[in-house]
């Protein structure tokens, strides 16, 4: 029963990380009326979060260029969820920020509980 409850909060966070993406993209082709302005954000955005996901914490930071451990770990998922959460926010969403946070947060404490961070 703990395997699955594990599994299930492996696939949150998986969902998590590719929603902090849709959420980033979603706030990029909000932000401005102007064209040239919704692309660059709304493909930038999610492409330099990307960037700073795979140098520093995929897979665990097993697969990243650059593994993060401890604080600087937490710090890294914190900024980076967070950043979606604030996208959520930045786009007029706030339910779906306040949702998206804590559903972070109660994924964090499950995995800080059961020593897999």
């Amino acid at each position: 029963m703990i395997a699955l409850a594990k599994n299930a909060n492996a696939l949150l966070m998986f969902l998590l990380e590719l929603g902090v993406l849709a959420s980033v993209a979603y706030w990029g082709f909000t932000v401005s009326p102007n064209w040239g302005v919704k692309l660059l954000a709304g493909l930038g955005g999610p492409a330099l979060f990307v960037a700073a996901w795979a140098l520093f914490g995929a897979g665990g930071g097993a697969n990243a260029t650059f593994p993060l451990t401890g604080l600087a770990r937490a710090a890294l998922e914190i900024l980076w969820f967070g950043g979606g959460a604030l996208a959520l926010y930045a786009s007029g969403l706030v339910t779906s920020a306040a949702v998206f946070a804590a559903l972070f947060v109660v994924n964090a404490v499950l995995r800080i509980f059961w020593n897999e961070v």
